[in-house]
């Protein structure tokens, strides 16, 4: 049997996982609530968090898991991208727990586990994985891209936003809106009360399968700086619509470069990844344009959405049955592409 371990601690996340021969035996998050009064992550507050939380999280993973130290293959981390003082907690922590039981470090990609996560198995007979090649729309506060992935090993990519992601312009347009951090949550509710037509904002014209988000958040603060001046209750009296259109918006750029994309390769088998995975609009979006073209969609359960360990542990089993180990003198990095 291959039990790997993997550990998580990229941003204010600080999870611990065990997958056993590609199944999963346990997943364990622990978030940072100190983040919230100061409407996004503090990197130095998220570090010390992640030293308070990353033995018991460990301890919790081994036992649910139903195992002991002893019985781990390997220990698999994540490198980066990410925040260098997270990063270098779940590091530090690896390659102590590594030189103890004398097993193998594997070090995984950030981007990469997300897009990975789509095989983790719930167990033996768990065959809904996708098949080679398939496109993935990883979406998250940090990424807009869109993979082509070829293998487990061999990803490119094909699209990636040029300014700001996504998730960021969830995150930025709720909180002009005073709708606290996170904001995307809050936006994804809100909007399920709206309706996605009461208001226009700018959609980018980027060629090829690139995103900006950039346009949108000014069109979304002007509109609001106007409308305000108005009436300084709108945003109050508006707030289901307005979210409701500014998620429909994201939604179409979204979708608009992922569908050109899989005519242009004719591909059939589309994935969505990324913390903004779990937005029940852009879902909602995956099962529509599924039946209307015929797609093969992947969208990962919501506790693989978000960062955890569960897709750093997939990450790594599979880089064992490669023989891709590294050595201690490993140092995490803040930014890399896949």
């Amino acid at each position: 049997m291959i039990t790997i371990l993997g550990i998580e601690s990229s941003c204010d996340d600080t999870s611990a996982a065990v997958i056993r021969d590609g199944v999963i035996c346990s997943n364990v998050i622990a978030g940072q609530a100190v983040h919230e009064r100061y409407g996004g992550v503090v990197p130095e507050l998220a570090s010390r968090a992640h030293q308070q939380n990353i033995i018991p999280v460990v301890h919790d993973a081994l036992r649910q898991a139903g195992i002991t130290r002893e019985e781990l293959t390997a220990v698999a981390f994540t490198r980066g991208p990410g925040l260098l003082g997270s990063l270098l907690v779940g590091t530090s922590f690896a390659k102590g727990l590594s030189s103890a039981l004398d097993i193998p470090m594997i070090e995984v990609n950030h981007l990469q586990a997300h897009v990975l996560a789509h095989f983790i198995k719930e167990d033996q007979q768990d065959t809904n994985q996708p098949s080679f090649p398939f496109l993935c729309l990883l979406v998250s506060g940090g990424n807009s891209q869109i993979i082509l992935v070829k293998s487990h090993s061999e990803m490119e990519i094909i699209g990636q936003t040029i300014d700001d992601a996504a998730g960021e312009a969830f995150d930025k347009c709720a909180k002009v809106m005073g709708l606290g951090y996170p904001g995307g949550p809050v936006v994804d509710r809100l909007a399920k009360m709206g309706n996605p037509k009461r208001f226009t904002f700018s959609k980018p014209n980027i060629a090829g399968y690139d995103y900006s988000f950039s346009g949108l958040k000014t069109s979304f603060l002007y509109f609001l700086r106007d409308e305000l001046k108005q009436n300084p209750d709108f945003i109050e009296q508006n707030k289901n619509d307005l979210c409701a259109s500014l998620q429909q918006t994201i939604i179409d750029i979204l979708m608009n470069k992922v569908y050109h994309a899989a005519k242009d390769l004719n591909i059939k088998e589309v994935a969505v990844a990324g913390g903004v995975s779990a937005n029940s609009g852009l879902r909602n979006a995956f099962e529509s344009y599924s039946r209307r073209y015929g797609w093969k969609i992947h969208i990962p359960k919501f506790a693989y959405t978000t960062d955890n360990a569960a897709m750093v542990a997939i990450s790594g089993y599979y880089k064992y049955l490669r023989g891709e180990f590294c050595g201690p003198e490993v140092a995490p990095y803040a930014r890399v592409s896949l």
